[in-house]
């Protein structure tokens, strides 16, 4: 498996171009260009959020990828992506324009069809079919451009986690639902990484995110470009840059017990890895999970016993909030209200799966443990 990696200090478009040269090079991506190939690029606009943030794909990126493609005679680009609230061209031509896209509609196209269809799964799924967007099924090849950030509930986000915004709009609170138990989330996350299977995954983590993401968290920039057509393993390796214990990460633990990843087969291309790397902070709910410090049985047990016990819920800073209305409108359990501008939480029916605070562009909602 080859893994590139190159430093790129800032979102400067030429130092990115490069870095995205000598990645597709290493990978031979042009073996696979041919005349009428239909591109789909899945960048992550988990929100409308302006790109001096980390929380989207930066559109330079985006930019540096559409520019190799087109000199490799590709002009069939399309950008598609479903954010966290609505699929609709209003909701959408505001994601795309807040997020820095509407400045490459003179270089691909921003998807304007927000129709969806189902997709069956291999047998031996637990989900036998996946409602995906139409621009991801129609592909003929599909580049997955993630951002690198930590994430409440998974712990991690990276080229996997991506792939959730290939279910349209609102349905994904209620994959939530139907999965509420971060195990059960993880295999449909695996699910349906694998039957999306992009052909190559590009992450940036310029600047990436630690803490509460994958929108409330803080910078913590690596200026590292990754790219990889095996995004399984390049998941544990970015995890493993971030001072993450990739096997700590459900979803990934489960694509090593799957098979899907061999961290001992990675041939790193590019660049070396820094040696100044520092941890990333993790999330307000990762902070009192000692399932792992326990051994064996006696880890499990305790990890039971502690879900009741430590359990997260989310926390409202009423000072901050407005009343948008947007963690209700992004709650699986529908157990959020909006009353004289204010947002109600209820704690009973919560799942803590907080969509709530991922969704919230005001910083308004934190993690609050049982005890």
């Amino acid at each position: 498996m080859i893994q590139t990696l190159h430093q790129v200090n800032t979102y400067d478009e030429e130092l990115i171009y490069k870095a995205i040269c000598a990645s597709f090079a290493d990978l031979d991506i042009a073996k696979d260009m041919r005349p009428g190939l239909k591109v789909v690029i899945k960048p992550n606009l988990v929100m409308a959020k302006s790109p001096d943030f980390p929380v989207t794909t930066h559109p330079t990126v985006i930019k540096a990828v559409v520019r190799w493609l087109k000199e490799h005679d590709i002009t069939d680009i399309t950008l598609a992506e479903s954010s966290g609230g609505l699929y609709n061209a209003e909701y959408m031509n505001n994601v795309y324009r807040v997020c820095g896209m509407k400045q490459l509609e003179k270089e691909l196209k921003l998807n304007d069809d927000f129709s969806a269809g189902t997709v069956h799964c291999q047998e031996g799924f637990t989900n036998h079919s996946f409602h995906i967007i139409t621009p991801i099924i129609e592909a003929d090849y599909i580049i997955n451009i993630c951002k690198l950030k930590t994430h409440a509930m998974t712990g991690y986000s990276g080229g996997i986690k991506n792939l959730f915004g290939t279910i349209p709009g609102l349905e994904k609170p209620q994959m939530h639902y139907l999965w509420p138990d971060i195990k059960d989330f993880s295999r449909m996350l695996l699910e349906l990484a694998r039957t999306v299977n992009p052909q190559l995954t590009v992450i940036d983590a310029i600047d990436a995110m630690e803490g509460n993401g994958p929108t409330g968290g803080t910078s913590h920039p690596l200026h590292l470009l990754l790219a990889a057509r095996d995004f399984y393993t390049q998941d544990y390796f970015a995890a493993g840059l971030m001072g993450l214990n990739p096997m700590e990460i459900e979803m990934i633990s489960q694509a090593v017990d799957a098979g899907l990843i061999k961290p001992d087969e990675i041939e790193l291309k590019g660049d070396p890895i820094p040696e100044n790397l520092t941890p990333f902070q993790v999330p307000d709910t990762k902070k009192l999970d000692f399932s792992f410090v326990l051994p064996g049985p006696l880890g499990k047990w305790f990890a039971k016993v502690a879900a009741k016990v430590l359990k997260s819920y989310p926390q409202l800073n009423k000072s901050l909030c407005v009343g948008c209305g947007k963690c209700a409108e992004s709650c699986p359990a529908h157990i959020i209200q909006i009353k004289n501008r204010k947002a109600i939480f209820k704690k009973r029916g919560c799942i803590s799966c907080f969509c709530c605070q991922e969704m919230c562009p005001m910083k308004a909602i934190s993690v609050k443990k049982a005890l």
